[in-house]
């Protein structure tokens, strides 16, 4: 037997022999699950846009697919990229939109995957998104094809993310029963563009992710 087997081992018995005979309390289910207001409605929006505006994001709505196209225009050309990544089942207007005013797109799937390096040498990307949550301007992202493999959402310097009206819910129960239709896909939880302080409280964006989070919010 190997040292990690036999530690594993250990371990396994000695949680085994420290619940044996211990009753098994019932978990408190008596926290806020839904919210008062539907998915999508314009409360829910209206709590989304300033949560995400709080995490300096910036955020717009649009009603139609041209509309989303025309903003994710917009954003990557505000923010001087030249180069984008889109996951291979992102929409096809949305790709175009990508590629406007010459830009170069790459498309990225677990079956052709971008290498790192090349990655890290490109702009911006846009992905859809899976779920969001307006109580904590949270958008999370599950790795379906509209979003693809998780680091083409962390490498690059701008994400672009769309996200759809309807998809928008109130609290964290709600969306974490729209992800757990799902529970073999790998989560990404985004609250504005990625930033972190160091023990002198010195902030540093762009360690984690992309420093700038543009969100359009269709339909």
């Amino acid at each position: 037997m190997d040292a990690k087997t036999a530690i594993l081992a250990r371990a396994r018995d000695a949680i085994s022999r420290s619940q044996a005979g211990r009753p098994v309390r019932e978990i408190p289910r008596d926290y806020i699950r839904v919210g008062q207001h539907a998915p999508g409605s314009e409360p829910v929006v209206a709590d989304m846009v300033e949560k995400l505006e709080d995490y300096s994001a910036q955020v717009v709505t649009a009603a139609a697919d041209d509309a989303v196209a025309e903003e994710i225009d917009r954003f990557l050309t505000q923010a001087g990229a030249s180069s984008v990544v889109v996951p291979s089942g992102l929409p096809q207007a949305y790709k175009e939109a990508a590629a406007r005013g010459g830009r170069s797109v790459r498309e990225d799937s677990r079956e052709a995957p971008i290498p790192t390096l090349e990655l890290d040498a490109i702009d911006a990307v846009v992905t859809c998104s899976r779920v969001s949550i307006s109580m904590s301007g949270t958008i999370c992202l599950d790795g379906e094809s509209d979003q693809g493999r998780r680091a083409i959402t962390l490498v690059p310097d701008t994400h672009v993310v769309v996200i759809e009206r309807e998809s928008i819910m109130p609290t964290v129960p709600q969306a974490v029963d729209v992800l757990g239709c799902h529970p073999e896909r790998p989560t990404t939880w985004i609250a504005g563009g990625s930033a972190t302080s160091d023990i002198e409280l010195v902030r540093v964006n762009g360690v984690h992710g992309p420093r700038n989070l543009r969100v359009v919010i269709a339909h």
